[in-house]
């Protein structure tokens, strides 16, 4: 069951609008398995996880079959929320996208997403999303659509890198009115310490595997984040844009969520 209506229905007994019994049938009618998960052989789908974090089980899609993927991506969405699964493949998206009601694939972030967006109505804030190249596209982009599938208004802004960096200042005002910056960056990694240094706002650093030799799949970029003299700059794993978004909506969340 999606956390808002539990919550309106628990709001509608306290207010005697519903009847106990009639809450008791919806909740036995929902799919909530009492251990909190879908035993499927394969997989074990964790159906509580939006009701314990705000947001359902994301499926990675690396390593898995579309049959796989598909049949996970069913069992979660019957809990009301929209759903989506990562790193999926062009083709393995086709066989998805072909078998579950309501999915649709985005190739740019290489996700399915199952259901209606939701309103950006749990963050108290905007989410501004930057990539330093066009190459950190994609990361970016799965960032920016797991912070906008949690609830949040968010806002892109791609391929302002320090090798240019005036193409950043153009958007001044609008990471100033930020409440949280996400930054994907490959090579050397660095915009994340220019953004850190310049506003003063939570600034999550993505490294990506972008980059030449050296920059050992971004390692490089990983090991440059981290170690940035700009306070207030936190660092997610390699490639992880949905950590990156996931983290940027829960710092934005609306406490009442």
């Amino acid at each position: 069951m999606d956390p808002d209506r539990l919550k309106a229905l628990l709001q509608a007994v306290e207010a005697r609008q519903t009847s106990v019994d009639e809450a008791m049938r919806e909740l036995r009618e929902a799919p909530l398995h009492a251990a909190g998960f879908a035993a499927m052989g394969f997989a074990h789908a964790d159906t509580h996880r939006h009701l314990r974090t705000g947001f359902p089980e994301v499926v990675l899609g690396q390593g898995k079959t579309p049959e796989q993927i598909a049949a996970i991506l069913i069992e979660l969405r019957r809990g009301g929320s929209t759903v989506m699964a990562s790193r999926v493949s062009a083709e393995a998206g086709a066989i998805v996208v072909a078998a579950v009601p309501e999915a649709r694939y985005l190739p740019v972030p290489r996700a399915v997403v199952v259901g209606p967006m939701p309103a950006p109505d749990r963050g108290r804030g905007l989410i501004v999303v930057l990539s330093a190249g066009t190459a950190d596209v994609p990361v970016a982009e799965e960032a920016a659509l797991t912070a906008e599938l949690a609830g949040n208004h968010v806002e892109r802004i791609f391929d302002v890198g320090v090798a240019g960096i005036h193409r950043l200042m153009v958007y001044r005002d609008k990471l100033e009115s930020a409440e949280v910056i996400v930054v994907a960056a490959g090579m050397e990694g660095a915009l994340p310490s220019v953004v850190g240094g310049l506003f003063a706002r939570p600034t999550i650093a993505v490294p990506t595997s972008v980059g030449y030799g050296a920059s050992l799949g971004g390692i490089a970029a990983l090991l440059s984040m981290l170690n940035s003299c700009a306070a207030g700059v936190a660092v997610v794993n390699i490639d992880n844009g949905f950590g990156a978004g996931q983290m940027a909506a829960m710092i934005n969340r609306k406490r009442d969520r």
